[in-house]
């Protein structure tokens, strides 16, 4: 591939990092409440896991291994190890004998700084992106 455009590629994997990243705290916050889901237990967290996304090869010359970046990748969304909350509510159906009830272990404003976040994470990509774009537009012009 051109080099020229391997910024363009890490700011698109950044942006499809962040969507899933965003679409996993969207799911956290809707399930905030949710004790009892399809495995009739309380909803955990769930985490996006990100690497960085190289391309390794061996430099001809130098007989060297290189690594190029090439942007961040997925690697899993896990769920969060941390203990789910016991709230005291003998009324909600999922209370056990002595009125304790497992809620998810999410904090809706830890999940908002998140939201936050990962939303200007995808602004700056975008901005990447859109510079890239320009340059690559005043570039052609000098041509003329």
């Amino acid at each position: 591939m051109i080099k020229a455009f391997s910024g363009l590629r890490i700011s698109a994997s950044g942006l499809s990092a962040e969507r899933l990243r965003m679409d996993v705290i969207s799911s956290n916050m809707a399930n905030v409440n949710t004790t009892r889901g399809e495995d009739g237990k309380a909803y955990k967290r769930k985490v996006a896991i990100f690497q960085e996304n190289l391309e390794r090869e061996i430099n001809k010359s130098t007989g060297t291994l290189e690594e190029k970046p090439l942007g961040v990748k997925a690697v899993k969304v896990e769920e969060d190890k941390s203990e789910l909350r016991r709230v005291y509510d003998p009324s909600h159906p999922d209370a056990d004998e002595s009125g304790y009830v497992l809620m998810p272990n999410v904090n809706i404003l830890n999940e908002m700084a998140d939201m936050i976040t990962a939303a200007r994470s995808y602004e700056a990509n975008v901005d990447a992106i859109n510079s890239q774009k320009s340059m690559f537009a005043k570039a052609l012009e000098i041509g003329r």
